[in-house]
């Protein structure tokens, strides 16, 4: 498969046939030469520009108007598994005082843990319920990407096809130098670089 250019990739398939619907624009790394259950590969990007609104829920000690929020006291009611599953597919990101990450840890690890969505150092854990705090860290989180290797492959939306091609090229470049920073041997571990569209067939790419 030969590997075009980003801009040229995107022309090729804006010329498909026209679906009802704002097709999302995936980029596909494929992986070699690394061993899944010895590197654990998680990775969070920050992209210049957003892909979609997400929905995220807080840990918090009380209400905020700012957020959904699971209080303290009603941590007990996700004892189950079936209440745990619910808030895992109802939210892309989570945030928690830092105070109740024990508790947090111990009620929610087991279903946010597999799913890469406990609230981290990185993005996601917060020393006060403030406004102030809150506010530009969910702006940060409008604009990242949570990605985890769990085949020889990552597959994450970078985009849709009412944007702009050079917002879908800037956030492919920054996902793609995150995904290569984390890699054990960086470009080596990258077998090729794929872009489709939602209903298309993927095109290889060279990420420059």
């Amino acid at each position: 498969m030969q590997a075009v250019e980003l801009k040229q990739a995107l022309e090729e398939l804006r010329k498909e046939k026209k679906r009802k619907f704002s097709q999302t624009v995936e980029l596909i790394v494929n992986l070699r030469s690394v061993d899944l259950r010895k590197d654990n590969i998680a990775i969070l990007a920050s992209i210049p520009n957003k892909v979609k609104d997400k929905k995220v829920c807080g840990f918090f000690e009380k209400k905020n108007p700012l957020i959904s929020t699971i209080t303290k006291a009603e941590f007990q009611k996700y004892s189950e598994k079936n209440a745990l599953r619910k808030i895992v597919d109802e939210f892309d990101f989570f945030i928690a005082n830092a105070k109740l990450m024990p508790s947090v840890a111990s009620t929610f690890g087991k279903a946010l843990g597999p799913a890469g969505k406990m609230p981290s150092p990185q993005l996601g854990i917060i020393p006060e319920e403030r406004d102030d705090l809150i506010k530009p860290l969910l702006e940060r989180i409008s604009k990242s990407v949570k990605m985890r290797a769990k085949e020889a492959s990552i597959k994450v939306p970078i985009g849709n096809e009412s944007m702009k091609d050079e917002e879908i090229i800037a956030n492919i470049k920054a996902v793609h130098a995150a995904v290569i920073s984390s890699l054990p041997k960086k470009e080596e571990n990258v077998k090729n670089t794929l872009i489709k569209f939602t209903m298309s067939k993927p095109i290889a790419v060279e990420v420059k």
